[in-house]
This record gives structure tokens, sequence and C-alpha cells, in this order.
């Protein structure tokens, strides 16, 4: 398939009837459709490795070969060949040359305007993506230089693009630092954030390139729906707005011109970790959902009941099954309340909640209380996730056990999930370090291929193995002697942490040890870029949760460089491999020196909760607990678990797409036809 077959126009029956968007219709694949593309999508990253590197490399020839006549042009002579180049590219069918000479458009402007020239395998992974395809660059090869260029090209064709990544800060530093680039080429730019009115969002979305994060970009598109409410067709909303209609209005406030063209950056993370959960635009309650008593009677009635013989718990789903004996307990417990403890289901759910709640919510952990209020901790990247609550009163609950004041309860508005809304663009791409081991989800839901991009500089990157201990306090001793080893040596050290509280309490002994940790976490998050910067400065010890896996370089000080690089240390195996895989890619980066390596221990939450009681028991009872478990034991148990926990949230974001389905059909909204 060449990128011209690709980037063809649309055909009318692919997109989506009733809409004012220009989006791709939704589509639906059989269980039997799914598996073959699932295996498809698995084995397509081996098996056209060799033939599409061939096609991408005479690709990228032709972009080299116009180097030399672009690099002679004045600024202004660039402009009017970009000026040029749009005109045909909208007038005319794409083919490879075209594509190719913006790309090497893209390519001098970067370098005259922000000092960066694409190295070759960034062309490759530019090209990878204008074939639709999700490019795996390892961590540090530049993926946002990389987007300029698929970026500037499917703008100069007239299709608006947006470029989708993690947090604010990230969209604002990739707008700011790119911007000059895109205007001499005689594009704009524009960027969403948080807090951002409505009005600077039209303005935003009206650039050429808009640079945004997947959840503001969401909402905002449900936003629309909803303000379009049941009449949102093309057909009519060009009748209203040649009548003059009170509708006419209603479709200028629109904030989006469409879904034309994605680049979804960290795409595992967007398209996979944070598909497990619907999006959800919620609305002000009615005063009864709201009663503070309500929580704080559900709280008391919860730790009423008996673990084992009222309620099992579920470890590995994170669910609360009440028995039997506990439904009658509820019953008995309840006798003579009114309101929604009079009605059966309404009261086990209510409990079932707070029992979650009780159980399985940690402060510190799943969330923060900052400024008298409970705060998400984003469990992939440890940041905050402000204005966001659990629903159907979880969040309540946790707000009266933490003796927080009670937040309005609200109501669902709409509601989508990733997986719906990213197949709507009619042009899909990513880029992301770690995306080989979801390939086949990728290919299976998204329709996307992965692409394995090789590095710019050979990898110097070194694994200095696996230590498991029998306690945690043995853990973090090895953690602290192995900061200590390092940074006697004058290199700098990143130790990751799953939790805000594990952060604290590694720092509190780095400190006892007589060294100086800097902490990074949902607290500091505010400072995450300078913090994560400066970490590459000799004898610096950096103790970070997951957000220190993305987004910012580490740049190594020359002592740094030349004593051995930066030296990971992972303390908690994550749910996913790929999470990990990005902790250790911090090191070694751009052919720099590095070394990595996981102390972790037997009672870990993801031991505990995957492996088995069985299991553990076996593994305890061969290993005494002040010694080390032997290395085939640890990997043999790392692997069960890890499979276990993966394969368990593939089940939860099926479930999650599939009540979706059925919400769009018993509701006819948020993205049904």
């Amino acid at each position: 398939m060449t990128v011209a077959h690709r980037l063809r126009p649309i055909a009318p029956t692919l997109l989506s009837a009733g809409t004012p968007y220009v989006e791709r219709a939704d589509h639906r694949e059989n269980k039997l459709d799914t598996l073959l593309l699932n295996a498809w999508g698995r084995a397509s990253p081996h098996l056209l490795s060799g033939l599409e590197r061939k096609q991408l490399e005479r690709f990228v020839q032709r972009v080299e070969d116009q180097e030399n006549r672009l690099t002679g042009l004045r600024d202004e002579q660039l402009r009017q060949t970009a000026d040029e180049l749009r005109g045909r590219l909208l007038s005319t069918s794409f083919d490879t040359d075209q594509i190719g000479s913006a790309f090497a458009l893209a390519r001098e402007a970067a370098r005259r305007h922000v000092g960066m020239r694409h190295f070759r395998v960034q062309l490759l992974g530019g090209a990878a993506m204008m074939r639709g395809t999700l490019a795996e660059m390892q961590t540090g090869e530049g993926k946002s230089l990389t987007a300029l260029l698929p970026a500037v090209s499917a703008a100069l064709m007239g299709r608006p693009v947006h470029i989708i990544t993690v947090n604010d800060y990230l969209a604002r530093r990739d707008a700011e630092q790119f911007r000059s680039a895109y205007n001499a080429l005689g594009l704009t730019v524009g960027v969403i954030e948080h807090g951002q009115e409505a009005q600077d969002r039209q303005r935003a979305y009206a650039c050429d390139v808009t640079y945004c994060t997947n959840k503001e970009l969401v909402f905002d598109y449900l936003r629309d729906r909803l303000a379009l409410g049941a009449r949102r067709g093309r057909a009519r909303l060009l009748v209203d707005e040649l009548c003059k209609t009170s509708l006419a209005g209603q479709s200028q406030r629109l904030l989006l011109r469409g879904l034309h063209f994605a680049i979804v950056d960290e795409a595992d993370s967007v398209l996979i970790d944070e598909a497990r959960t619907p999006l959800i635009l919620s609305g002000m309650p009615g005063e009864a959902e709201n009663d503070a008593g309500l929580y704080e009677t559900a709280l008391d009635f919860a730790r009423r009941l008996v673990p084992g013989e009222d309620f099992h718990v579920l470890a590995d789903r994170k669910a609360i099954r009440l028995t039997a004996h506990g439904e009658g307990r509820m019953a008995e417990l309840t006798v003579g309340l009114q309101g929604l403890w009079a009605i059966r289901r309404a009261r086990e759910e209510l409990v079932q909640q707070a029992l979650s709640a009780l159980h399985f919510f940690r402060r510190d952990v799943q969330y923060i209380i900052a400024d008298g209020k409970v705060q998400i901790v984003d469990e992939y990247t440890g940041r905050v996730m402000p204005d966001r609550s659990w629903e159907r009163g979880l969040h309540q609950l946790i707000e009266a056990k933490e003796n927080c004041a009670i937040t309005e309860r609200r109501h669902t508005l709409a509601r989508t999930t990733y997986q719906r809304f990213f197949r709507r663009y009619l042009h899909l791409c990513g880029m992301t370090g770690t995306a080989i081991e979801t390939a086949g989800e990728l290919r299976a839901v998204y329709g996307l291929r992965v692409v394995r991009i090789p590095t710019n500089r050979p990898l110097r990157r070194t694994n200095l193995g696996t230590r498991i201990f029998g306690t945690a306090a043995l853990k973090w001793n090895a953690v602290v002697g192995s900061a200590n080893a390092a940074t006697r040596q004058g290199r700098a050290v990143l130790i990751g942490t799953r939790s805000v509280h594990a952060s604290e309490h590694v720092g509190e002994l780095l400190l006892k040890a007589g060294l100086q940790p800097v902490i990074l976490n949902a607290r500091q998050d505010r400072q995450e870029a300078e913090i994560v910067a400066g970490a590459g400065q000799p004898g610096r010890v950096t103790v970070a949760t997951n957000m220190a896996g993305r987004g910012t370089d580490i740049q190594l000080h020359p002592d740094v460089r030349d004593a051995g690089g930066l030296h990971v240390v992972l303390t908690e195996y994550h749910e996913s491999r790929r999470i990990d895989r990005q902790l250790f890619g911090r090191a070694g980066r751009q052919g720099d020196p590095g070394s990595y390596e996981s102390i972790v221990a037997l009672d870990d939450e993801l031991f505990q909760r995957f492996a088995g009681k069985r299991l553990m028991r076996i593994v305890t009872n061969g290993v005494r607990l002040t010694k080390k478990v032997p290395p085939v034991i640890g990997r043999a148990l790392k692997g069960y678990s890890q499979s276990g926990a993966e394969r368990l949230h593939g089940r939860v974001r099926r479930m999650t797409l599939a009540e979706d389905d059925r919400w769009n059909k018993s509701l006819g909204f948020a993205g049904a036809e």
C-alpha cells in the first residue's frame, strides 16, 4: 500500500450520517472479525517489517533528495513553495512525491526556526504515520519533532489536524516550540487547555493544527453533541442557517470542525490504558442525592459487615460481592429507614460502593487530599486529574470517609469511550515508545497497525537484572543501597514508584541515609518539567511516580555521562509490562550510557492481587523471608502476575465498549447514529 492510496478521500458511505461533523461512521465487528484482526495485529509487525521498511526507506530517500533545493531558498521563497504545494494538494489526488515535498518543507522549516533537523529515523516515523499506522519509537527519539512532519503535510492538504497528548503542559510546550516552523509555512497553531473559555477553544480548533489533551478533546466533542441534541443533521443545520433560526446560532457555537486527522502522542497510554473508563459529561443532580448523612450511614453499615461472611473481596477485579447472608444483614440494618434504604437493589449497590471505598481506595495511592478536597491520581501517570470524580456515589463516599466536604453528585448528560471516539477520525495515527505488547488490540479496535522504527544511535542501556525480596522493608533497604552506590560513582539516579505514599516513604529512607532526594509525585506535578529536566545532574536522586516516564527529556550532565549515565530503579512492577518499559526507557536515551534494575518484594500489590494465594504460599514457603527469591522463580512470578493483570484489563476494556454500545442503543446519544 502506498502513501497515496492511504490518503485518498474517504468514500461518502464511510462518513457518519446525521451529524454536522466530518467524521467516520461508527462500525462494529463480530467476534470472529475481532479475533482475526487481533491475531493479524500481533503478527503484522514481524511479518511485514522488512517489506514495510523498504517502502518507507524509498519514501524517505525522496524527501532527502529535495533537501539541497530547499536549503538555498530564502524564507519568503520557502513560504511561497509551501503555498504552491498547498494548491496542488487541494486540487489533485495525493501522491508520494507531493507528500515527500511537504515532509521536506517541514524538515527545512524546523531546521531554520526551531534549530532541529529531523534525523532519518524521524522521517521514517513520520512516513509510517502518514500511512495511518502507530510508530513505535524508543523513548528519547524525538517523537514531538516527528509529529511535525505528518501535521504539516495534512494541514497543507486542508485537513484540520489534532495533535493529542496526555497533559496540558506537553500540549502548550510543543505548540510553542514548533509554532515558528508552522508559521514559516503559512500554517496557524492553536492550543486547548483546561479551563479555557468556549470562544478561546473555538479559535484554537479553527487553526490548521491544534495541540490538545485527550480528555479535553473528547469532552469538547461531547459538549458539541449535547448542544446539537436531536437536531444535528448537516442538511438541517444548513436549512436553519439559511433561515436564520435559533439553531443557526447554536451551530456557530460548536467547538470542533470535525474529526479529520489525529496524531496521538503516547498512543498506548491514551488508546489502551485510559480506555478502561468511559468519559462522562455530567450535570447537576437533585437534592436528595447530595445528602451527606446518606454516605456516612452507608460507611457505617459497611464497617459492620464481616468479610468472608457478609461479603467477598475480589482483589484481582477490585470488586465487592455481597453474600446471601450479607444481603439479609443489610435488610436487618435498614428496617424502618426510608428513601434509598427501603429499596433492596439501591441499598445493596450503595453499601457495595461503601465497601469499595473502604477496602480498595487508599489515600496517597488512588487519591490525595489537597485544599480539603479529594483529588483523583491517575494510576498510569501519577498526575492529579482536576475536576474528575468517580461515579455512582463512590466519590462522595470517599469524601465522607476522609471527612471532606461532600460535593454534589452528578448525573450523566452524555458519554462515550476512547474506543468509539478515536475510530471516528478519517485518519488516525500515532506514536509511542511501547506498543508491540498491545499490537493486536490496537489493530482490532482502532484499525492501527504497529510499525517499529529503529533508533538513531545504537542503544547502550544495560539491564542489571531483578532482585525480589521477601518483604517490603528488605526491598527498600536494597533500593537505598543501590542509590548510594550509583551516586558515589558520580551518576544520577531515578527511582520509580507506583504511588504517592511509596515515593514519600523511600524519600524519607534516603534522607536518613544521607542523600538529598527530589520527590516528584501528584503533590508536585506543577514542577514536573523542572524536576525531570534536572534529574541528570551528578549525585542527583529523583524519586518519582509513573509521571517521570513520559514527556520531558532528562538531560545528562557531561560528568554523569562519563560516569555511566542515568541509573533507573524500578521498585514495583506495574500491571502492564509497557509501563515498566517506559520507566526503563528513561536511561540510555539517544545513545547515552545508562542502566536499570528492578528491586521488588513479594508483598507488592501486583503479586498479592494476581499471583493467587496458592502460588504465593508455594513461593513464600520455599524461600526464607530474609533472603532474595531465586531469579528463575521471580521471572515466572512476574510473568504470571502481569499476564493475569493484562488479561483482566483487556476484558474491562471490552466490557466498557460493550456497555457504551448498550447505552447508545437505549438512549440514542453520544455517538449513536
